[in-house]
């Protein structure tokens, strides 16, 4: 694929996700659902697919995607099967920190490999977003020591790579360190969190005593500030997640014969897109639009429900799997301001702005 000009390229990952999703994740999502494991041969349909490089650039060996080609390959992997695209779409974060990090030698040992998912990767960031931190590094001669709490980190077990981070203890920044998890020490601990849906992202809550962390392993230092003006693109990404959920639902209505149904909410999901894009530099409308692309994919399934009607009570149907998807896409990577518009969304109060 590496040898097709830039268009073909990227008409060729488009139809690769589309085939992955349909024809490997989706048929297979309710065995992963119900077992709770994402069988290791779906990992290989994506690497082969040349999906874990999406978001480099063409410098890092990446296809140079623009970033609505870069969402819409996430919607549609969502799609297909949640727990999977959930697990898979934290690898590109670090692709991209990768990519752009001044650690040259970080960057050659790992950048390749990731970009063409031999190394698939993970990240532990939650702990630097609230204040006071939850998650802090304290400087040493030659390294940082981090202590403390990165709650829900999605792939253990699966990725090889981890990217946690951390603020300074003296000054705000935000440290970010890439480890190989096969050498995480005893002073990373692991509790399994028992998750009603996407159970198989194998999340775990991380607690960190003392961890070690070399110079060599630091990929980025920023501020605070620059941390947080960079979330935008982080909110846009998770955004993918109800838009997939919106893609599945009316791909099944369409089955029920709910024709009609299934073009309006693909209509309500073009224009929620179009106002979540436009919304990537400012923070406060992006969540806003983020919130109602959440209700949307709410109204999708239970549109699905309504219309499979007692099928969709049965555990491990299709319409009571995404059901309890949708909660799921309700609280992933959220945080309080997003919180707080769901739940005047759902209330029927007005926005506080």
């Amino acid at each position: 694929m590496s040898n097709q000009d830039p268009a073909a390229r990227r008409s060729t990952l488009r139809a690769e996700a589309l085939r992955v999703a349909d024809d490997v994740l989706f048929p297979a999502a309710a065995d992963v659902d119900r077992t709770g494991v994402v069988p290791p041969s779906h990992w290989r349909a994506l690497a082969d697919a040349g999906l874990y490089g999406i978001a480099a650039p063409v410098e890092a060996g990446g296809p140079g995607l623009e970033f609505g080609e870069v969402t819409e390959i996430l919607e549609v992997l969502v799609s297909g099967c949640l727990s999977t695209a959930f697990t898979w779409l934290q690898h590109h974060g670090v692709v991209i920190s990768l990519s752009r990090t001044p650690n040259r030698s970080l960057r050659d040992e790992l950048l390749e490999p990731t970009v063409a998912g031999r190394l698939r990767a993970g990240v532990a960031y939650a702990g630097v977003v609230p204040t006071p931190p939850r998650m802090t590094a304290n400087r040493t001669h030659d390294g940082w020591v981090f202590t403390g709490h990165a709650p829900f980190v999605s792939g253990w077990g699966v990725v090889d790579l981890l990217q946690i981070s951390a603020r300074d203890a003296e000054t705000d920044d935000v440290i970010a360190a890439i480890l190989p998890t096969a050498e995480l020490p005893t002073a990373v601990r692991a509790s399994p969190v028992e998750l009603a849906a996407a159970a198989a992202t194998s999340t775990v809550s991380l607690q960190a005593d003392g961890l070690v962390v070399p110079d060599a392993r630091v990929v980025s230092r920023v501020t605070i500030d620059e941390f947080f003006a960079n979330q935008n693109v982080g909110v846009r990404l998770n955004g993918t997640l109800p838009f997939g959920l919106v893609r599945r639902c009316t791909a099944l209505l369409d089955v029920a014969g709910r024709a009609p149904a299934a073009r309006r909410l693909r209509e309500r999901a073009d224009e929620a897109r179009v106002v979540l894009d436009s919304a990537m530099d400012d923070a406060t409308a992006l969540l806003a639009a983020r919130a109602d692309a959440a209700r949307l994919a709410l109204d999708a399934v239970a549109a699905l429900v309504a219309a499979r009607g007692g099928e969709a009570l049965l555990r491990g149907s299709d319409a009571e799997r995404l059901f309890r998807e949708a909660s799921f896409i309700l609280v992933a990577a959220s945080r309080p301001e997003l919180k707080d518009l769901l739940v005047r969304r759902f209330a029927g109060e007005p926005d506080s702005r």
